[in-house]
């Protein structure tokens, strides 16, 4: 049988009063692996760079923090401490909106025209004319039926079997249609003026959104708030160096 000793000292002054002695069993607890740093990476919309050093300025050494601005992609990208393995990088990107994507103006998305029905009336809060989109519902609804009919017709007033169905597809389509939409993600709506592109296959026929307004104000504002966001972080850091790309 085995007895658990316990070695206690008594200091000099001790007057007698009793001591309270705790015996804990168990293993003693080990210490964690030390962990390496982690590097903060983060992504967002384009004043993200901005609103970093907005709140954190006076916690960097700007002479090892740099800026690369490339507007072909239409984004800022800040590093902090740059020489260091573990340094901060902070991007801003000018996004398309999610409607610009969802509608697929000016992309490769290409529509079946029922399918372009059902999606603007899912859609009718951003057009500006309601009419407008009650309008193209119903004829991109029946637009198939309406394209074979006027074929049919236009047979028997010629009198011959030839049709020219690109030329039929295409005078059943509406001109233009205005939309109220953000160009950018977390941008105000601006109005655009939208076209309907058909590609025409045989009898396929595959529609898309195409606008022109958009594309340019695109441009526009691109360089615009690109260069808003510039002139803000030199406001408060004016010791990054910012290099274009």
């Amino acid at each position: 049988m085995s007895e658990n000793k316990i070695n206690l000292v008594v200091p000099k002054e001790y007057n007698g009063t009793p001591i309270e002695v705790v015996l804990r069993e168990g293993k003693a607890s080990v210490a964690l692996d030390p962990k390496e740093p982690e590097r903060v990476v983060i992504n967002g919309t384009i004043d993200a760079p901005f609103k970093w050093l907005e709140k954190r300025v006076e916690l960097i050494n700007q002479k090892s923090t740099h800026i690369i601005v490339n507007r072909d992609n239409m984004g800022l990208a800040l590093t902090i401490d740059e020489t260091n393995y573990y340094r901060t990088k902070i991007g801003g990107i000018l996004q398309p909106s999610k409607e610009m994507q969802e509608f697929g103006i000016n992309a490769e998305r290409k529509w079946e025209p029922i399918k372009l029905s059902q999606f603007f009336k899912m859609h009718r809060a951003f057009f500006k004319d309601k009419s407008e989109n009650m309008m193209l519902v119903s004829t991109l609804k029946n637009f198939k039926a309406k394209v074979n009919q006027d074929i049919e017709r236009s047979k028997e007033e010629n009198g011959n079997k030839t049709d020219n169905y690109s030329q039929v597809v295409n005078s059943n389509l509406p001109k233009s249609f205005k939309l109220n939409i953000p160009l950018f993600k977390g941008f105000d709506c601006e109005e655009i003026e939208v076209e309907i592109y058909a590609d025409v296959d045989g009898r396929e026929v595959s529609l898309s959104l195409v606008s022109a307004g958009a594309n340019e104000a695109i441009e526009e504002y691109k360089n615009t708030v690109i260069d808003e966001q510039i002139e803000a972080i030199k406001t408060i850091a004016p010791d990054i160096v910012i290099i274009e790309v």
